[in-house]
């Protein structure tokens, strides 16, 4: 898995052919995926690619079965081109759609997808003298980091007064309590949820600089050894989280459109802000599929079909038009978020909040 994902799938979105129709297989496997599935894609593509093009698939697919074979028991996508000389692949921790997709660049919706439903986040499970940091990634927890401190719990008779014993156990756990916070920082990129018995995790709360609170996510009360009642709920949170997200990224886009703001929706007008590098936020609806031509010379990207491009003549290639503008979308950095809310359906399947007009 890569450190970061979107900088993978920024890094496979800028790979297309501006000159030919040359090809890239995309496929992603999941571990128990039957045999017959790969077979009857390859043989269905076989039976529609020629000359060149049907050489770079048979290639390619021996690339493929020999990455297969070396991750065998992983979910999987892999991205490559023989005639490139490209191959990329990497493991999946959540379960995906078997797919085997031929096209003019490497196939990014659902690994877009996983990006923006599966966020990786930070769970801090604390108590006054300890501390679990937990880094979860697409639902499974990639690496922990455990702090402890010797704070005192008792008071020693005779040793000194009362009030001054509280003093140090107070400046103890304060002390402690900063260096876990300092250990957050590492990870200050990513939501956050803490959890924990008592006060200690509202007093770190209190303590959290505004980086990290403004990527808090909840604060939880659970017995400090529930781990694993833990993670199930964080991972819910997360998931609860994501959807709400979703959610108001659309009725963000109804308000923009309703006073004539910094919006764009629809097939033409959200395509045409993506490549001027308008788009901050591209909104695109889950399921849905939109036929459509690219010409890789020119970049000429429509709805419908077009044998050639009515600009350079070339022969252009049948794309989905909603994966070609999220592609161009990777390219400007502009965020992607899916959602099956059904006022997105009715503004054309896709919107953009805008940087700029």
């Amino acid at each position: 898995m890569p450190e970061n994902l979107n900088e993978f799938i920024r890094e496979l979105s800028e790979i297309y052919d501006r000159d030919s129709n040359d090809t890239y297989i995309s496929i992603y496997l999941n571990k128990d995926a039957n045999k017959k599935f790969i077979e009857r894609r390859i043989k269905a593509c076989e039976s529609i690619l020629q000359g060149e093009e049907l050489k770079n698939f048979t290639n390619s697919m021996k690339d493929i079965e020999d990455v297969i074979k070396k991750n065998k028991g992983n979910n999987i996508a892999i991205f490559t081109s023989h005639k490139h000389n490209f191959l990329k692949y990497l493991s999946l921790n959540v379960k995906i759609k078997n797919l085997l997709i031929v096209d003019s660049s490497p196939y990014l919706r659902p690994l877009a997808r996983i990006h923006d439903e599966w966020e990786s986040f930070t769970l801090l499970l604390v108590n006054s003298n300890y501390a679990k940091i937990f880094s979860i990634s697409m639902g499974q927890v990639e690496n922990t980091k455990k702090l402890s401190a010797d704070i005192m719990n008792k008071h020693k008779k005779g040793g000194f007064s009362q009030a001054r014993f509280n003093r140090l156990r107070k400046g103890a756990i304060h002390e402690f309590l900063s260096e876990v916070i300092e250990a957050l920082q590492k990870r200050a990129d990513e939501r956050i949820i803490i959890a924990g018995p008592g006060q200690a995790k509202l007093q770190l709360k209190s303590m959290l600089p505004k980086n990290l609170e403004d990527h808090l996510v909840e604060t939880i009360d659970v017995n400090i050894d529930d781990e694993k009642e833990l993670l199930k709920e964080s991972i819910h949170l997360v998931s609860e989280k994501e959807k709400q997200k979703s959610h108001e990224a659309v009725q963000h886009l109804k308000q923009e459109i309703l006073k004539d703001g910094l919006a764009a929706y629809g097939i033409e007008e959200t395509r045409d802000a993506v490549k001027n590098g308008q788009v901050e936020l591209l909104i695109i609806e889950k399921d849905c599929k939109l036929p459509g031509w690219i010409c890789e010379h020119c970049q000429l990207v429509k709805q419908g079909t077009n044998e050639t491009c009515p600009y350079c003549g070339k022969k252009t290639s049948k794309v989905d038009i909603l994966e070609e503008i999220l592609e161009f979308a990777e390219r400007t950095d502009a965020e992607i978020e899916f959602t099956d809310d059904e006022e997105i359906a009715k503004l054309g399947h896709i919107g953009a909040i805008l940087r700029f007009k």
